[in-house]
C-alpha cells in the first residue's frame, strides 16, 4: 500500500470511529458543533473572501453574500436537527386482536456512516468545504471527509483549518471533518469501504464515473450527484405582449449572472414565434460585460460549446461572438434563436448544457409543437413558465413538473432560498437520485431507516421511547403526535 492509500486509511478509519461518536451524541450537543462552525465563518468571513476572490474571480460582494449563505445553512440544520421531525419517528403499538396479530413496531431514521463530499468550482463556499453536504451530513451524525475542488485549493485549505479549529473548540470527535486534495485521491475516497455515501456537485462526465465507481464497489453506496440541467423557461405570447421588455431584462440578468456559471442558469428559452422578444433580449444582453471564468478548463471549453451550437444548420446568432478568447479576455454573453423545427432535427447538440453566459431561444409554432419539444428536454434543476394572469397553462405546468425538481411561475431561477420547503434536484442528469441537495430535507440522504420490533424500553433510541424525552414530532399508531 503507497504512503497516500495509508494515509487515506488512516482519515477515513478516524472518519468511521468519529461517526460512532457522533451518532449517539445528542442532536443539541450536535447543533453546537455546527453552529461553532458557523461563527468562525462568519469572523473570519473578510479573509476567506479575498481568497476566494484571488482564486475564482466571483468578485467580493457575491462571495460575501455566499460566506452568510454558508454560515445560514449551518444554523438552518442546527433547528431541523433540534425540532426532530428530520427522525421521521414512527410508532406502531403492539396489537394482539390483529389479525394475524402485530408485534410492537418503532422505527427511525439513523446516519449512514462517513460521508464524502466533493466541493464545487462555482460555489466556493455553499457547496465547497462547509457546504451544504458537509453541513447536512454532520448535523446528522456523520463524519466528513471532503475532496478539495483544484479551482480553488488554498480557500479549500484555509475553510478546513477554520471547520477544524471550530469542532475542536465545541467539543467535536477527532476525525468528524477532514479534507484531501487530488483526483487520485477523489477516486479512492469514493472506494474506500469506511465511506457510505458521496456528495457530489460538477460535470455529467465527472460525476459519472464516480457514481460508477459508487454503484459498482463489493458494497455499493448511495452518490448524491448534482450534475449537467438546461433550466427550460417558457415564455407564452401573452407574457411577451405585455412585459417583453422587463422579460428580456431579467432574463439577460439571469443568464450573464456569474458569467453564466450558475446550476440553475436558463439555458433553453422557449417562445411562440413571431414575436419581438429576440431583438429585445439581444438590446439587453449587449452591453453585459465579459466575465472571467473559473478555470483554466472551463473558459477553454466555453468557445467550444458556442461553435458546437453555431455549426447546427437553423441557428442564427442574435448577439454576441462565438470566436471568443475566454481564458484570455472573459466569457462574452451570446444568445442563439432556432426553432423547435430544429430542435427536432438535432436534439444530441441543441439540448446539451454550454457552461457560461450564454442561453438559447427557441420558437414554437403552437402548444401542441410546444409540448412535443419539451418533451425531449433532459430532466433539470429547475423550470419556468411565465404568463399573464388568467391564461391557461395547467398542461405546461403539469409538463415542466414532470422535468424539473423546482417549478418556477414568473421569476428567474438563478438564485435558491435555503430552507424547509426547498428542493434542488430533479431527474438525470440534473441529479443522481430523487433527493434535494439544499435546504432542510438534504439531510434525509444521509440517514437509513432502522425499524425495532418488540425492543426493550431501555434499548431503544430515545427518540421511539414511549414518554418521549426528547419532545419531538412522532407519528403514533397512525396519527401525528406533535409535542
Amino acid at each position: 500500500m503507497s504512503t497516500a492509500q495509508l494515509e487515506l486509511t488512516h482519515i477515513t478509519q478516524a472518519a468511521a470511529r468519529a461517526s460512532a461518536i457522533a451518532a449517539a451524541t445528542p442532536d443539541a450537543r450536535r447543533a453546537e458543533w455546527l453552529l461553532a462552525v458557523a461563527d468562525i465563518l462568519d469572523a473570519n468571513s473578510a479573509e476567506l473572501v479575498a481568497l476566494a476572490d484571488e482564486e475564482t474571480h466571483l468578485g467580493e460582494a457575491r462571495l460575501a453574500g455566499e460566506v452568510a449563505r454558508t454560515s445560514g445553512q449551518l444554523r438552518l440544520f442546527a433547528r431541523v436537527i433540534t425540532e426532530g421531525s428530520y427522525l421521521e419517528a414512527i410508532i406502531d403499538h403492539a396489537n394482539p386482536a390483529a389479525v394475524p396479530p402485530t408485534p410492537d413496531l418503532r422505527r427511525v431514521l439513523r446516519p449512514l456512516g462517513p460521508v464524502a463530499v466533493f466541493s464545487a468550482s462555482n460555489f466556493p463556499f455553499a457547496f465547497s468545504v462547509a457546504g451544504g453536504d458537509t453541513a447536512s451530513a454532520l448535523a446528522v451524525g456523520c463524519a466528513v471527509v471532503v475532496k478539495a475542488h483544484s479551482g480553488h485549493p488554498r480557500l479549500s485549505e484555509r475553510t478546513a483549518e477554520l471547520v477544524a479549529e471550530a469542532l475542536r473548540g465545541a467539543g467535536a470527535p477527532e476525525g468528524l471533518f477532514s479534507l484531501v486534495s487530488g483526483r487520485d485521491a477523489g477516486t479512492a475516497l469514493v472506494q474506500d469501504p469506511a465511506i457510505k455515501a458521496v456528495g457530489f456537485t460538477g460535470s455529467i462526465p465527472g460525476g459519472r464515473a464516480l457514481f460508477d465507481l459508487a454503484v459498482s464497489r463489493p458494497d455499493p453506496i448511495p452518490f448524491y450527484g448534482e450534475l449537467g440541467s438546461l433550466n427550460p423557461v417558457v415564455l407564452t405570447q401573452a407574457a411577451i405582449e405585455a412585459r417583453g421588455a422587463e422579460l428580456a431584462s431579467g432574463l439577460a440578468g439571469s443568464f450573464t449572472l456569474g458569467a453564466g456559471q450558475f446550476c440553475t442558469k436558463p439555458g433553453l428559452v422557449f417562445l411562440p414565434e413571431g414575436t419581438d422578444f429576440a431583438a429585445l433580449l439581444a438590446a439587453a444582453s449587449r452591453e453585459k460585460p465579459a466575465g472571467a471564468m473559473l478555470t483554466d478548463r472551463i473558459a477553454e471549453a466555453y468557445p467550444e460549446g458556442l461553435r458546437g451550437h453555431a455549426t447546427v444548420p437553423g441557428v442564427d446568432v442574435v448577439v454576441g461572438s462565438v470566436d471568443q478568447r475566454a481564458l484570455a479576455e472573459g466569457a462574452a454573453p451570446v444568445v442563439f434563436r432556432t426553432s423547435a423545427a430544429t430542435v427536432f432535427e438535432h436534439p444530441d447538440r441543441l439540448l446539451e448544457e454550454c457552461f457560461g453566459p450564454t442561453t438559447v431561444l427557441i420558437e414554437y409554432q403552437d402548444r401542441e409543437e410546444l409540448h412535443r419539444v419539451l418533451a425531449l428536454v433532459p430532466g433539470s434543476l429547475t423550470a419556468t413558465v411565465d404568463a399573464e394572469p388568467g391564461e391557461d397553462i395547467q398542461a405546461v405546468a403539469e409538463q415542466l413538473a414532470g422535468l424539473a425538481g423546482r417549478v418556477l411561475f414568473g421569476g428567474w431561477p438563478t438564485g435558491v432560498a435555503v430552507n424547509w420547503a426547498q428542493h434542488h434536484g430533479g431527474p438525470w442528469p440534473a441529479t443522481t437520485s430523487l433527493f434535494t441537495s439544499v435546504g432542510a430535507t438534504a439531510a434525509r440522504r444521509f440517514q437509513r431507516p432502522v425499524a425495532y420490533q418488540d425492543a426493550p424500553e431501555a434499548l431503544l433510541p430515545e427518540a421511539l421511547r414511549e414518554e418521549n424525552p426528547l419532545r419531538i414530532p412522532r407519528r403514533v399508531d397512525g396519527v401525528l403526535s406533535l409535542p
